[in-house]
C-alpha cells in the first residue's frame, strides 16, 4: 500500500468518526478557562506578595532611620557618659582629698585639745595647790584661835557693880569662888561651842581630790557637770522600733544631739535627737554576734562597743567600718569604757579586766579577777569594776592592783559615776539600786528600792542624771522607775510604753531627755516637754 492509500485510508477515517472531535475540544476549552483562572489567582496573589513586599520595604526603611536614630543616640549617651565619667573621677579626687584633710585636721584637733587640756591640767593643778595651802592657813589660824579661847579667861559678873579690891571676909571668898566657878563653866563651853564644833567638822568634812580639797558644802553648791538641773520625764515623746531584735545597750553623746542604740541584731545604730524626736543617721556593722555595751569618747568623734564574739571594737562616726577591734578574751566582753583618750579598759566573763593602747592596738595590762566582771566605770587614775560575786572593786590605774572592796547587796548588773566622779551607782539582783559616795573613806552607802521595781537581767543598766540628783533605772516590768537622790524616795513611775523587761536606760548630759530601751526592739524618748 502506498503512502497516498493509506492517507486517503486515514482520512476516510477520520471522517467517519466525527463525534470524538467535539470532547476534545471542550476539553481544552475548560482546562483554558480553568487555567485562566489559575493565572487570575496568582495574579491576585502576587499582587499581595508585591503590597506586602512594599509594606516591609517600607518598614525596613523605617527601622533603619531608627536604627540610625538609636546608634546616634548610643553614641550621644556614650559622649555624656564619658564626661559625666571624667567629673565623677575628678569629684571622687577631690572627695580623697577632702577626706584625707578632714582626717588630718581631725588629729590635729584632738592634739590641739590635749595641747589646751594639759596647761588646764597644770593650771588647775596650780589652783589647787593654792587652794590647799590656804586650806591648811585657815586650819593653823583656827588652831592659834582654839588656842587662845582655851587660854583666855573670861569673867561673868552676877551684879552690875563689881568689887574694886579684894576682901577676905567670907562673903568675898564665896563670891571669888562662884567667880572661879564661872570662869571655869565658860572656858569649857568657849572650847566646845557649837561654832567651833562646826568649824572642825567642817575641816575634818574636807576630802582630797586629786590635789585639791574641797568641802562637802561647796561641792554640794557648785556641781561639776554639764547642767545645772536635769529634768524629770513625765510623758513619751517617740516610740520606735529602733533594732530588729533585742536592744541591749543605749548612750547619749557628750554633746547630747546624738544616740546610739546597740542590740543583738550585732549592729550600732545612730539617731540624731532633734526637737524631741528621733531621726536614723547611719548603722555601723563590723561585729559577729550582739553589742553588750556602748560608750561615746570625750571628743565625741569615735564610738566604742563590747561585744559577745569577745572582742571590743572602735568606730568613727563617719565610717560604718570599725576602725579598730580588740580581741584577746576567751569570753563575752560586757564592758569597754574610755579611761584616757588613747586608753580603753574592757571586763569580760571570762574574769579578766584589760587595758588597751589605742595607739597601738595591743593590750598592756591584764588583771585577774575573782568574780565575772559585768561592767565597769573609770574615774581619775582607778578603775572600778562589778562582779557576780557581790562584790564591787576598785583598782588603781597606776599600780593595776586592787585597793579596796565594797560589798553589794546582790550580784552587780551595772555601774555608773555622776558627771562629777563623786557617786557611785550599782545595780544589784536584788533590785535594788545603791549609791556610795566616793569622797568620803567609809564610803557611805545609800540604797534605793520601790514596789514593783524588778531587775529584769543580769545586765540591766542603770543612770544617774547629769547633776547627781535622780536616779533611772527600767524594771521587768517595763516601767521605768526614777528615784530622788535627796530625799530616797521614789520621783515617778514611767509606765505603759514597753511590753518587756526594760535593758538600759540614758540620760542625756543636757538633762533634757531620757532614753529608754527593752528586749522586744522598742526605743522610748522620754521628756518633760
Amino acid at each position: 500500500m502506498t503512502c497516498r492509500e493509506s492517507l486517503s485510508c486515514r482520512t476516510t477515517r477520520c471522517c467517519n468518526h466525527p463525534p470524538n472531535r467535539r470532547p476534545h475540544r471542550h476539553m481544552l476549552a475548560y482546562q483554558v478557562v480553568e487555567q485562566q483562572q489559575q493565572i487570575k489567582i496568582k495574579e491576585c496573589v502576587l499582587e499581595k506578595q508585591h503590597a506586602r513586599l512594599l509594606e516591609e520595604e517600607r518598614r525596613l526603611a523605617g527601622a533603619f532611620d531608627a536604627r540610625q536614630e538609636l546608634q546616634e543616640r548610643v553614641e550621644q549617651v556614650q559622649e555624656e557618659n564619658r564626661v559625666l565619667k571624667m567629673e565623677y573621677d575628678a569629684l571622687l579626687e577631690r572627695q580623697r582629698g577632702a577626706e584625707m584633710r578632714l582626717r588630718e585636721e581631725e588629729v590635729r584637733g584632738v592634739h590641739l585639745l590635749e595641747n589646751m587640756i594639759h596647761p588646764k591640767q597644770q593650771a588647775a593643778a596650780r589652783m589647787n595647790s593654792r587652794n590647799e595651802r590656804r586650806s591648811r592657813a585657815r586650819e593653823a589660824n583656827l588652831q592659834k584661835e582654839m588656842q587662845t579661847a582655851a587660854r583666855s579667861k573670861v569673867t561673868v559678873d552676877s551684879s552690875s557693880s563689881a568689887p574694886t579690891s579684894r576682901s577676905t571676909s567670907p562673903k568675898s571668898e564665896n563670891h571669888e569662888s562662884t567667880e572661879r566657878r564661872h570662869t571655869r563653866l565658860f572656858r569649857s563651853a568657849s572650847a566646845t561651842s557649837p561654832r567651833i564644833l562646826t568649824s572642825i567638822r567642817e575641816l575634818f568634812d574636807r576630802k582630797r581630790r586629786g590635789h585639791s580639797v574641797c568641802s562637802l558644802e561647796e561641792d554640794l553648791m557648785c556641781p561639776v557637770g554639764v547642767c545645772l538641773s536635769a529634768r524629770v520625764p513625765v510623758r513619751a515623746l517617740q516610740v520606735l522600733e529602733a533594732h530588729e531584735q533585742g536592744i541591749n545597750a543605749v548612750r547619749f553623746s557628750s554633746s547630747s544631739d546624738l544616740l546610739a542604740t546597740g542590740g543583738t541584731d550585732r549592729v550600732i545604730k545612730l539617731w540624731e535627737v532633734r526637737a524631741g524626736s528621733l531621726t536614723h543617721r547611719a548603722t555601723l556593722d563590723g561585729s559577729t554576734e550582739g553589742i553588750t555595751c556602748i560608750e561615746f569618747d570625750p571628743t565625741g568623734l569615735r564610738i566604742l562597743a563590747a561585744s559577745y564574739d569577745k572582742s571590743a571594737l572602735l568606730w568613727r562616726l563617719d565610717d560604718s567600718v570599725p576602725k579598730l577591734t580588740l580581741t584577746g578574751h576567751s569570753r563575752k566582753v560586757t564592758a569597754a569604757r574610755f579611761s584616757f583618750l588613747h586608753q580603753v579598759v574592757t571586763g569580760s566573763a571570762d574574769r579578766t579586766v584589760r587595758l588597751w593602747d589605742l595607739h597601738r592596738a595591743a593590750c598592756v595590762q591584764v588583771v585577774e579577777v575573782a568574780s565575772y566582771c559585768s561592767d565597769l566605770v573609770c574615774s581619775e587614775n582607778c578603775i572600778i569594776s562589778g562582779h557576780y560575786d557581790c562584790k564591787i572593786r576598785v583598782w588603781d590605774t597606776r599600780t593595776v592592783s586592787c585597793v579596796q572592796e565594797l560589798p553589794a547587796q546582790g550580784k552587780v548588773t551595772s555601774l555608773d559615776i555622776s558627771c562629777d566622779h563623786r557617786q557611785l551607782l550599782s545595780c544589784c539582783r536584788d533590785d535594788c539600786l545603791q549609791l556610795v559616795d566616793l569622797r568620803r573613806w567609809s564610803n557611805d552607802r545609800v540604797c534605793f528600792r520601790a514596789e514593783g521595781f524588778k531587775c529584769g537581767s543580769d545586765s540591766t543598766k542603770a543612770v544617774v542624771s547629769p547633776d547627781g540628783c535622780f536616779l533611772a533605772a527600767g524594771s521587768a516590768d517595763g516601767a521605768v522607775y526614777i528615784w530622788n537622790v535627796s530625799t530616797g524616795n521614789l520621783q515617778t513611775r514611767l509606765p505603759d510604753k514597753h511590753s518587756s523587761s526594760i535593758s538600759a536606760v540614758s540620760w542625756s548630759l543636757s538633762g533634757e531627755y531620757v532614753v529608754s530601751v527593752d528586749k522586744s526592739r522598742l526605743a522610748v524618748l522620754w521628756s518633760d516637754i
